[in-house]
């Protein structure tokens, strides 16, 4: 075997969206999701195997993610969501011929029968089950599962050693539960990670206190390996510009510099994997000039003229029918959408791919390049990115360099026994947290701080409180917890959606911790708004209660 690795790592994350809105916020971001990436995905995979080709993938599911795909009410929407993309394609082949557009009319012809293939994919190859699909290419030693926090949590800013276990071991509990095995390695949120040292909130100031490292806890609970941000290891200079506008944040980076003296003294060298000190979990590193290759719009392959343009859409449908064209262009200049010219175009971004990654390992016996994306880039942002996956994995068919998961990576290119500091960090704008926690965000890290606390008062009454109370209570501040709302709402993306989401997740939270501290049986009006919430906010059957015990 090849001792030239090339890990693609596939990160899938979407938060809890069902019965929490559909469009434009909400189950929609979910039938999008697997409309556009996972069901493409899971063709492409088959095609590869049918041609005796074997991806080696690593593809991390958060159990958010995996709870919603499993769930019924996901499955009857999203047929309900193939449908109406079939009819809306009929509906603009009528609107197109009627208007004289021929070019548009055929591509409706194309997106019916486009979404008529993902409904058969859907019931028939995958007997709708998504998450089992993946399992079987799993089984079948194709792809690697990986897991990660139960709801995305952004781990470094969370006040307590204890959240951040039960973000953990909610994910490995998951992740047994549906992929009947421990899970390969865990995919830290943002790749945001905090090494051990007296930590000062960054809300409250304080006495500083001992904190133990992001990496200790995932030894401490199995895990196998992790993945970072390429500057982690080259000594976290980056950092962003709120930290000079917030005080909080700066403090929190000041503190985390005194933790990371061995940070200095790492090796520069991005193409092997490492052991981070002091736990010797061993970490990836994400390669930067395969990422800008497929993340950029700018200088990368979804910019090319030829693909499909993903703003501009033509309603009621929200079908897309014409090209980026160019990088200057305009929507309103935006030239019809050519399927048939866009498969050479793929070939040819494959084969370069494949020549960028050989060009990076030549002239060593051996190396490991680890490409790191978001899986819904995939399909969804970059329509065309689940067949370039087809061509770049046929291209490595014949390559020197031969993809490879996290285990055989380890197994061909072991990490050296010395351990490596790594500072504080992500890979989100600037390097640090300033995406996560600034000024318009800081209210739901108080939320959150607080009912850490609460959580820590109430755990001597937890053990003879009402099971359903605490099992919700636990949902709910999982929820809260998620980093997708900080983040729409730094980003502008989805920002009054994600203030209510946050808001209602800690409005249930602490109206559940007043029950348990309560201590009384509920009122009939208590009681239905309990079920409502078991309703609306139902995910995790089994979920990690006090003392370790498991709450069924």
């Amino acid at each position: 075997m090849s001792d030239k690795c090339f890990l693609l790592v596939l990160h899938s994350h979407i938060p809890y969206v069902l019965s929490h809105g559909t469009w434009p916020h909400g189950t929609d971001w979910l039938f999008e999701a697997a409309a556009e990436t996972y069901l493409p995905l899971l063709n492409v995979f088959r095609r590869l195997t049918g041609e005796g080709i074997s991806p080696r993938v690593a593809v991390s599911f958060t159990p958010v993610l995996v709870e919603q795909l499993k769930s019924p009410a996901f499955r009857e929407g999203f047929r309900g969501h193939l449908k109406m993309k079939s009819a809306a394609a009929d509906q603009d082949q009528r609107h197109f011929r009627r208007t004289g557009e021929p070019e548009l009319e055929r591509l409706a012809f194309f997106w019916k029968d486009t979404y008529d293939r993902l409904l058969a994919d859907f019931e028939e190859t995958c007997g709708s089950d998504i998450v089992a699909s993946f399992r079987r290419l799993q089984d079948e030693g194709h792809v690697e599962i990986l897991t990660s926090c139960a709801t995305h949590a952004y781990l470094p800013l969370l006040s307590e050693d204890e959240s951040i276990l039960s973000q953990i071991r909610q994910g490995r509990m998951t992740h047994r539960r549906h992929f009947g095995r421990e899970a390969a390695g865990f995919w830290l949120p943002e790749c945001a990670y905090r090494p051990a040292y007296d930590w000062v909130s960054p809300l409250a100031g304080g006495r500083a206190r001992p904190r133990a490292g992001v990496d200790q806890l995932l030894a401490q609970e199995g895990l196998r390996c992790t993945f970072v941000d390429t500057h982690l290891l080259r000594g976290g200079a980056a950092k962003g510009v709120y930290l000079e506008l917030y005080p909080g944040l700066k403090n929190i980076w000041e503190s985390s510099r005194g933790g990371r003296k061995t940070a200095r003294k790492n090796p520069r060298d991005p193409y092997r994997p490492y052991r981070v000190h002091p736990s010797g979990l061993p970490f990836f590193i994400r390669d930067e000039t395969t990422g800008r290759q497929v993340w950029s719009r700018d200088i990368g392959y979804p910019g090319d003229g030829w693909y499909l343009e993903f703003h501009k859409k033509h309603f009621p449908g929200g079908l897309r029918y014409w090209r980026i064209t160019s990088g200057r262009a305009g929507l309103a200049d935006k030239a019809p959408y050519n399927p048939d010219r866009v498969e050479e175009r793929l070939r040819e971004h494959a084969a370069h791919f494949v020549g960028l990654l050989e060009k990076t390992l030549a002239g060593r016996k051996r190396g490991l390049i680890v490409s790191m994306y978001d899986t819904e880039l995939f399909g969804h942002w970059w329509f065309e990115g689940p067949e370039w996956i087809y061509h770049l994995f046929r291209g490595l068919a014949g390559s020197s360099v031969r993809p490879a998961t996290a285990a055989e990576c380890l197994e061909r290119i072991p990490p050296p026994p010395s351990l490596i500091g790594l500072p504080e960090g992500s890979w989100g704008e600037g390097g640090f947290h300033s995406v996560w926690l600034n000024n318009s965000t800081s209210w739901i890290w108080e939320k959150i701080h607080s009912l850490e606390a609460l959580w820590k008062r109430l755990k001597p009454k937890l053990g003879s409180a009402d099971g359903r109370l605490v099992k919700q209570l636990i949902r709910e501040k999982f929820l809260l917890e998620s980093s997708d709302w900080p983040f729409l709402i730094s980003t502008w993306s989805a920002r009054d959606y994600a203030e209510h989401r946050a808001a209602e997740h800690a409005e249930r939270a602490f109206r559940l911790a007043a029950w348990i501290e309560r201590g009384q049986p509920l009122s009939p009006e208590e009681e239905t708004q309990l079920s409502a919430w078991e309703r609306a906010d139902f995910l995790f059957s089994e979920v990690p209660g006090p003392e370790g015990r498991t709450l069924a």
